[in-house]
């Protein structure tokens, strides 16, 4: 029962919290922390039975037609603790987050519940079905966290973050599609029992994409540097050290299991990790944002565990080593953002800002704080003493044992010398983030009294310990590796089909010490000779020397699907109803057409039934699906925009205008009310707010893709 009391707990929970709140918003709360506290104490239990050889699983055959599948291992039961704790944790310190100034606090709890139910769900499933069905809940679920506070910068973060998880999520709901068609079933065991299967490649692929993009992984990354920032620090703590996991857990799933074996993607693998650790790393040099720092730190340290795993796919049987520091950073990188995020909370709940500039001198005097974020931040630049240092060396002597798997020069040597420089980049913004809360004094002096008054009571006693919680693990796992992260990473190596690792790691051996010690030096000398002549000015302070037309999703994404993507079609559609009346149209295109059908009434009929038939369905699909998109971004547009916006859309809009004149047209005849001819105001709440109409709007797309994906399912099963 305690497998079912994890995923209905959560639920429950999103039920009871907000009711609670519309009587007292500290029996809200409570509950919060309680219902919390319950799923952790569920998630120790069966970690414990699993701990001792036991084996879970729990089949629903009929649920949802195609039936819900969870099994339990060592690896997923620890995630699911992981998970749990991090929960508990983060909720503990929300009370004290929002005080003064929290609002929606009862939509906050049901969507914080509603959350770790996906996550649990995700890490304990057992097939793809079941992988997408609580990945997609997660995800819409979570989307609540970003556009919290209803700011501009919020609801525009949190547009990317929905758009980025339904259009990927889409994306590998296809591939799944695909690969039923080709083995007829989507449980784990079966992928692997299909691993090297040449026609699962594209639908591992398409699979991927939706997985890669909750990762963060580059050009994907999209949502992660501005999503956390807007979010709040409990919630961005969870954000970044738990639900990237999740989309680690599909690409594990698939990349270890289908394409396993392939080094082709092991090698795009690998370069993709370099890269997104090391754009993560400049993106976190260049910031002035103390969680957008952390943010893209988040991205950066993804790479360093898709760079573990590519290591694990390319060695093959030989990958004990790299397999287990992508699962001992997995574990590491959760446990640090843990801590510095919900630092960075206690920081922003008596300052209100996280502009580096004004959080000059913040840590000054404030020893346990202080301390707390030094030890995140010295785990997370990889330090030895601390558990950042241990994933890391295992999987930088995974990238040596590749590069030495060939003689004489090797690419893979560049690759570490890219894993040594990256690494060196995070002790560089880290060192930034230390030195201005805790050393540097304000310039601003009633600024700097202000913050020195706070000294001795900028926390309640519940917070205090709660960070001090949060680092205790960092220290465990720095200072005895072999004995906490070890075993763990040892039990967990079935689940990425790869052999365990039978010995103990000389962590602090010569050899890896002066690996470690590379990366330090190269960190502080870019500090010094970077960012406090570059980025840092006396008089002005930090700067955010960034260009700012350098953002992918503006510069590529949205000018793509928002404009480059309708003018194609325009285009297209002008052109053909531009075609004048000539015999080009009376003569030569039907006699083109007769020949065509000619021809296919000479060829076999299954040809033509099997093969050509199904080509013309799809294409026709594709032109109603477009014209489906222009529909729901013409009802958008009339009914979810502002006044302020209005008369220039109706000026310059095709889309807009051309929508008001079909409302227009059916209020005439009765069929719309006059209401909903002219957008409601922005203060005006009656139709929803933009946050509840936005997610309407999701989830609309979200179960209209559903739908249609199970019809097609269940179509083929009938076949």
């Amino acid at each position: 029962m305690m497998l079912e009391g994890m995923l209905l707990l959560p639920l429950i929970g999103a039920a009871v919290c907000p009711l609670a709140g519309k009587k007292s918003g500290a029996a809200r709360d409570l509950l919060l922390r309680l219902f919390t506290l319950a799923e952790l104490a569920l998630a120790g239990g069966l970690f414990y039975r699993v701990w001792n050889g036991e084996e879970i699983l729990l089949v629903f055959p009929s649920m949802l037609g195609l039936g819900l599948r969870f099994s339990v291992d060592f690896f997923r039961a620890l995630y699911a603790l992981l998970a749990c704790f991090m929960w508990a944790l983060a909720c503990q310190l929300s009370k004290e987050y929002f005080a003064g100034h929290g609002k929606n606090m009862g939509r906050y709890a049901c969507f914080t519940l509603i959350t770790l139910c996906g996550v649990v769900g995700v890490f304990f499933s057992d097939d793809l079905y079941t992988t997408f069905v609580f990945f997609e809940i997660m995800s819409i679920a979570s989307y609540p966290w970003v556009a919290h506070e209803e700011t501009p910068g919020a609801m525009r973060a949190a547009q990317t973050y929905l758009g980025v998880s339904v259009a990927c999520g889409m994306v590998t709901l296809m591939g799944m599609f695909l690969t039923w068609r080709e083995i007829g079933s989507l449980a784990f065991d079966v992928l692997r029992e299909n691993g090297g299967n040449a026609k699962l490649i594209l639908p591992a692929c398409l699979m991927l994409v939706g997985y890669c993009a909750k990762a963060g992984m580059a050009p994907l990354h999209i949502w992660l540097p501005k999503a956390h920032p807007v979010a709040p620090a409990p919630a961005s703590a969870l954000l970044s050290g738990m639900l990237t996991k999740t989309g680690l857990f599909g690409v594990i799933v698939i990349g270890m299991n289908l394409l396993g074996d392939s080094p082709a993607f092991g090698h795009v693998m690998l370069g993709v990790g370099l890269f997104t650790m090391t754009l993560g790393a400049v993106l976190g040099v260049f910031s002035v944002n103390l969680k957008r720092t952390l943010a893209c730190s988040s991205m950066s340290q993804i790479g360093y565990i898709t760079v573990g795993l590519s290591c694990a796919m390319l060695l093959g049987h030989h990958g004990a080593l790299a397999a287990a520091g992508a699962v001992g950073h997995m574990v590491n990188h959760s446990l640090l953002k843990l801590c510095l995020f919900l630092c960075a909370g206690a920081i922003y709940m008596k300052s209100h800002t996280l502009d580096l500039n004004e959080l000059r001198g913040y840590g000054r005097g404030k020893w346990l704080l202080h301390i707390v974020f030094l030890i995140g931040a010295l785990g997370l630049a990889g330090v030895p003493g601390l558990n950042g240092y241990t994933g890391k060396t295992m999987i930088h002597e995974g990238l040596v044992e590749l590069a030495e798997e060939i003689e004489g020069f090797s690419i893979y040597r560049f690759c570490e010398w890219v894993f040594l420089f990256a690494a060196g980049l995070t002790t560089a913004y880290m060192l930034k983030l230390y030195i201005c809360l805790f050393w540097q004094k304000n310039p601003d002096e009633h600024r700097q009294a202000h913050y020195d008054e706070l000294n001795g009571h900028s926390m309640t006693v519940r917070s205090a310990l709660v960070l001090i919680l949060t680092a205790l693990p960092l220290l465990a796992i720095g200072i005895f590796p072999n004995q906490v992260l070890l075993p763990l990473t040892q039990r967990s190596a079935a689940f990425l089909n790869r052999p365990a690792l039978t010995h103990e790691v000389a962590f602090f051996s010569l050899t890896n010490l002066m690996g470690g010690g590379v990366s330090l030096v190269i960190g502080v000398t870019v500090y010094l000779l970077f960012v406090r002549t570059a980025l840092y000015q006396k008089e002005k302070g930090y700067l955010n020397r960034w260009p700012e037309w350098l953002d992918l999703e503006e510069l590529f994404y949205r000018p793509v699907f928002t404009r480059f993507l309708p003018w194609l079609g325009t285009t297209i559609a002008a052109f053909l109803d531009g075609i004048p009346n000539s015999k080009l149209v009376t003569v030569w295109i039907p006699r083109g057409v007769t020949a065509v059908f000619s021809f296919l009434d000479h060829l076999p009929e299954s040809w033509f039934f099997m093969k050509f038939l199904p080509g013309v369905c799809v294409t026709i699909s594709r032109v109603f699906d477009g014209f489906m998109d222009t529909v729901l971004l013409a009802i958008r547009s009339l009914f979810l925009m502002n006044r302020k916006d209005l008369q220039h859309a109706k000026t310059h809009n095709p889309v807009t205008r051309l929508s008001f004149a079909i409302a227009e047209g059916l209020h005439k005849i009765g069929l719309v009310p006059a209401k909903l001819i002219h957008p409601r105001a922005p203060e005006d709440e009656r139709y929803g707010t933009y946050l509840t109409n936005a997610i309407s709007f999701g989830l609309l797309l979200t179960a209209a893709g559903i739908v249609v994906g199970m019809l097609y399912v269940f179509i083929r099963m009938g076949h």
